[in-house]
């Protein structure tokens, strides 16, 4: 579909830049090559101490919606100013009632944005607090809005049915990332899910060089934030397995997070000080370069206590396109690409004497290695080029016609504008205030 040069999309999201979300990098920089104008709003200044080198060429600018402590007065004095802009504000209004106060005064900033900037559609990634900011800005600007869901948004305990209902069922459009994750929007939400659609993320391949991993040292690599779900743990029990055996190897896990403690006292218990190394964060040229040097990539992902599991890890096409055979689990969308015998090896979630059998293959086993790794690139190359599934996703970004005739309906007539002093003494969110 040829993009439409009137198209201006704001993509709303929770925190940016955050190093672990390269496959938003990748997203925004694909429609930058293809000439689509996208302003960036992000909900919380950036807490991440490293960034990636490819931020650079990003060329959107950035806006930082305010997120600092709320005051009444200053909900209320936004209210006013974007009142007189928008006509029939109040109205919409009673969309937020069930949502947090500084929710929604994000979302009148970012529809006084949508105005200023011309903005076309919205974009969220994630279907929670981003996705509840673009919809209530949406509402109140009149401009379309769509999102992506990708895991925790999906399958957390916290997620509640009413708001991703609605959400699912108001949104022009909903993009997810794996046929799993299709299927069990579809199954849980009904006729609210009939629009969502399967896009894969994807990799900008030019950056991911295919190498066959025919002489590689004995190395394991693994990438992820150090959370439950990402099952460093089962690795690290499989590697404590392929020690007692006497096999010599190191295994490399890449990233940072709530459970990095908790994992190095789990390999000093376990003797593998030696062999085993948590390498904390890695800009994403290191880590390329690290698992491209591995003779095996794992991704032991499991289903947490909690719900929360990962939709289809990027980090886990990277090594697929790489060259480095992969060892994964059986979790949600991952048996979509691992195709068990052809493009990796797949095994069990939380089973370690598995993971250790499917790991102690490929470092024996280099002809396997080979075999494993080119059928597995040329998967990627066929479904996850990112050019080609973002100009999918354009195609259901609303042009500037579409969110002009959206804005036109919006709102009171003049004559049946409401006062917004006397209202404001009664409407519902003032007793929400702190």
């Amino acid at each position: 579909m040829p993009l439409n040069h009137a198209t201006h999309v704001g993509y709303v999201l929770k925190m940016y830049p955050r190093f672990s979300e390269t496959f938003i990098l990748n997203e925004i920089l694909a429609h930058e090559a293809a000439g689509l104008p996208v302003t960036i709003f992000s909900l919380r200044p950036p807490s991440d101490g490293r960034f990636h080198e490819a931020l650079a060429r990003v060329r959107a600018p950035v806006v930082y919606l305010p997120s600092d402590r709320l005051k009444a007065v200053d909900l209320w004095a936004t209210l006013a100013e974007a009142n007189r802009a928008q006509p029939g504000l109040w109205s919409e209004l009673e969309a937020a009632l069930t949502e947090e106060v500084s929710d929604v005064f994000q979302a009148v900033k970012l529809a006084q944005e949508i105005r200023s900037r011309g903005i076309t559609h919205l974009h969220a990634h994630f279907g929670s607090v981003a996705t509840t900011v673009a919809r209530l800005a949406g509402r109140l600007s009149g401009c379309p809005y769509s999102f992506t869901a990708h895991a925790k948004d999906i399958f957390h305990d916290s997620v509640r049915f009413d708001d991703m209902q609605r959400k699912l069922a108001e949104a022009a459009a909903v993009i997810t990332v794996s046929d799993f994750n299709l299927s069990f929007l579809r199954q849980t939400y009904g006729p609210a899910a009939h629009r969502v659609r399967r896009i894969f993320n994807g990799l900008e391949l030019d950056y991911f060089p295919y190498q066959a991993p025919l002489n590689r040292p004995p190395r394991i690599a693994a990438v992820g934030r150090l959370v439950e779900k990402k099952g460093f743990a089962y690795l690290i029990e499989a590697c404590a397995r392929l020690a007692a055996n006497g096999r010599r190897f190191e295994a490399e896990i890449i990233g940072q997070g709530p459970l990095e403690a908790e994992l190095r006292a789990q390999i000093e218990r376990l003797g593998l000080t030696h062999c085993v190394k948590l390498l904390g964060p890695r800009p994403q040229g290191q880590v390329r370069h690290h698992v491209q040097q591995a003779a095996v990539f794992a991704a032991p992902c499991i289903i947490g206590e909690d719900g929360n599991r990962d939709g289809l890890p990027t980090v886990l096409l990277e090594a697929m396109a790489l060259g480095t055979p992969c060892v994964a689990t059986d979790v949600t969308g991952i048996p979509e690409v691992l195709h068990d015998g052809q493009t990796g090896l797949m095994v069990q979630q939380n089973d370690p004497d598995s993971l250790a059998e499917a790991l102690a293959r490929l470092l024996d086993e280099a002809d396997l290695r080979v075999r494993l790794a080119e059928a597995a690139r040329q998967l990627v190359a066929a479904e996850f080029d990112i050019h080609r599934n973002a100009a999918h996703l354009r195609e259901y970004f609303a042009p500037a016609g579409a969110a002009i005739e959206a804005r036109n309906g919006f709102g009171l007539t003049p004559n049946g504008q409401k006062d917004i002093i006397a209202e404001s003494r009664v409407h519902p969110l003032a007793g929400r205030l702190v």
